[in-house]
């Protein structure tokens, strides 16, 4: 009867009143909490063409605790097999097991191709389990690379679109409550939360014009044995990002042989240029705007000194008008135009243009750039700013700058993602001035002209080159060089805007008329040509 009244003490005890511990332990052996996988979304061209895919792998898991029981590794030739096949050594798997020996999950390989799963799988070595996992694939390779990104190997975004839309691709995982009975079977299958379904991201840009852009952009990187080079396209119409490219570039597909790091970044939205003289259109338009000078208007354009810094031209011209200030690209004429006008003017104008902040593309990493921060700049200060010292922009701002010149003043944000409708637009500057100016910047191309190689044959195209000496580590200029070409095409009826940029070509030639020139004619031409765009009379 005592060890009855003990038993019955020691049962309620264990049901009433210590229940938790049991609760857990028994849920311990029997039950399991799993995720249910949503597969990542794809990113596509405008046209659907896939730039990133999810194929399925598989990852090999082992659980030490029950191999260490059995102690079959060295025994089991099967282990060896394992080894051979994922290229691992025997080793080191023995190893990784006995560190973790009380665990009852390690990963022993990931993402592991379905054809050398299905062969582990058949080995049926005790301990040993495959999961399902996706592996990211990028079909474009190196032609999209700092644009799409890639993702870690748990298939997180991790660079460019892959990580600015990461939450939208990945979507959210469920959770289901599994309860198994002694033999592993499933006797009880819950919902516990669902799934939130992962979203397709569509680019804007054309597969197509991509591949154009990145062969003509890097084939001319090699040849000018330059440090980099960007090249962006955007349609006018509607602001959209037709390509965007940088070179060099990389292979998304495997990161792990990626040897300069900075080859990953996106340059055309993530660093700093001083533009040059393809901001000088913009000075030319707000001096016709408010009267300060005339289409006509004869300027002196001999070299003059400010605080000591020679104003020069490559070539000096005793006197020009606006037009052939564009053409010759003259530092003079520009500077006097912008000393004859409030600082505060210009700066403001540059701003509405775009150039000092950020574009809102959507990407992650990019600058907004910098405008001379000073109320009160020097007149050496507002003589530079006017032909592009002194400010700081990204390759994508000069970009939109443009395709707001071919827009004839309207200002339209730029987007990377494939518009199903224009976004809020505004017109900015008066459309007839900005005509006159784009039938000067037509001339940039003709004999005489600073931008003759960019002349795209069969078409009127509007363009302004630039060259900008770099600044080195102790903030003085250096014998390094920016070569700029800025354009739009058909110049009559524009369609597109087209930005490049050469970093510090290193073959003799440097200037924007004689380096980044040529490659906006090469990839223009190609544009238009498959576009069926007629050619002008």
């Amino acid at each position: 009867m005592f060890l009855i009244l003990l038993i019955v003490i020691r049962i309620t005890f264990l049901q009433i009143i210590d229940t938790n511990k049991l609760i857990k332990e028994g849920n311990a052996r029997f039950l399991r909490f799993k995720n249910t996988k949503v597969i990542r979304g794809t990113i596509s061209d405008r046209n659907g063409k896939p730039l990133a895919i999810s194929v399925p792998v598989k990852g090999i898991w082992a659980d030490p605790k029950n191999i260490e029981k059995k102690n079959i590794i060295k025994k089991d030739i099967r282990w060896n097999a394992l080894a051979d096949i994922l290229s691992i050594d025997i080793n080191s798997i023995i190893k990784k097991i006995q560190k973790n020996k009380t665990k009852r999950f390690i990963y022993i390989a990931r993402q592991i191709p379905l054809e050398i799963t299905d062969y582990i799988e058949k080995l049926r070595i005790p301990g040993i389990h495959s999961i399902e996992e996706y592996r990211r694939y990028y079909p474009s390779g190196k032609v999209a690379a700092q644009l799409v990104g890639f993702t870690d190997i748990d298939g997180k975004g991790i660079e460019g679109v892959e990580k600015s839309f990461n939450k939208l691709l990945e979507g959210k995982y469920g959770i289901r409550k599994v309860i198994k009975d002694g033999k592993g079977n499933i006797i009880e299958n819950i919902l516990v939360k669902s799934k939130t379904k992962s979203i397709d991201i569509i680019l804007s840009i054309d597969k197509k014009f991509q591949n154009i852009t990145y062969e003509i952009l890097n084939k001319a990187v090699e040849k000018n044995k330059a440090k980099s080079g960007t090249a962006i396209l955007i349609d006018i119409k509607t602001g959209e990002i037709l390509s965007i490219v940088n070179s060099p570039s990389f292979n998304p597909n495997n990161v792990s042989n990626i040897k300069n790091i900075s080859t990953i970044r996106d340059t055309a939205i993530t660093d700093l240029f001083e533009p040059g003289s393809i901001v000088k259109p913009i000075v030319i338009m707000k001096a016709l705007q408010i009267g300060l000078i005339k289409e006509n208007s004869i300027l002196n354009t001999m070299p003059f000194k400010l605080q000591g810094y020679k104003i020069k031209d490559l070539n000096t011209y005793e006197q020009l008008n606006a037009k052939d200030i564009i053409k010759k690209s003259s530092n003079v004429g520009v500077s006097r135009i912008s000393l004859s006008m409030p600082s505060i003017l210009l700066k403001n104008t540059y701003y509405e243009f775009g150039l000092g902040k950020l574009t809102n593309i959507g990407l992650v990493g990019e600058r907004k750039g910098v405008l001379y921060k000073h109320v009160h700049p020097s007149e050496l200060e507002k003589a530079t700013f006017s032909f592009g010292y002194g400010l700081m922009v990204t390759p994508l701002q000069v970009a939109q700058l443009y395709s707001t010149i071919g827009s004839y003043g309207i200002f339209r944000p730029v987007s990377i993602l494939k518009l199903k409708n224009k976004k809020n637009e505004k017109q900015i500057f008066p459309k007839e001035i900005i005509k006159k100016v784009i039938r000067m910047m037509e001339s940039v191309t003709t004999t005489g002209g600073s931008g003759v190689k960019a002349a795209v044959k069969g078409y009127h195209v509007a363009v302004k080159t630039g060259t900008v000496k770099k600044v080195g580590t102790n903030k003085k200029y250096i014998n390094k060089y920016i070569a700029y070409t800025a354009g739009i095409a058909p110049s009559r009826n524009p369609k597109f805007a087209l930005v490049i940029m050469i970093n510090e070509p290193s073959q003799g030639k440097y200037y924007g008329g004689l380096v980044s020139a040529p490659i906006f004619s090469e990839i223009m031409s190609n544009i238009l040509k498959l576009t069926n765009t007629k050619p002008d009379n």
